[in-house]
């Protein structure tokens, strides 16, 4: 169950109460009878692996194109390198220059 703080707007009393998630807040100091607010704290995360630094996902200036891009037209960069390739190879059989 979480832990949650309050402290009092009238005379600035703070308290820890540990509370269920179903648990209304509480309204009503216990040292005045003043109206409470809840006390919002930082809270500690700790990422572990790769990936969620910014240095992380750069490795150099060769990856600074999106991957999108590069997948889209390397798709077809392929396919008409390929098609080169077989042209030269066939003009080379042949015996004439490509």
């Amino acid at each position: 169950m979480p832990t949650y703080a309050y402290a009092c707007t009238e005379c600035d009393h703070r308290f820890d109460i540990v509370q269920s998630f179903s648990d209304d807040s509480l309204t009503v100091c216990p040292e005045c009878g003043g109206k409470l607010r809840k006390v919002f704290n930082a809270v500690g995360v700790v990422f572990k692996g790769g990936g969620f630094y910014r240095t992380d996902s750069r490795s150099g200036s060769s990856s600074s194109v999106p991957a999108s891009t590069s997948s889209d037209s390397g798709g077809s960069k392929s396919d008409s390198s390929s098609s080169t390739s077989t042209a030269t190879k066939t003009a080379a059989a042949d015996g004439s220059a490509a």
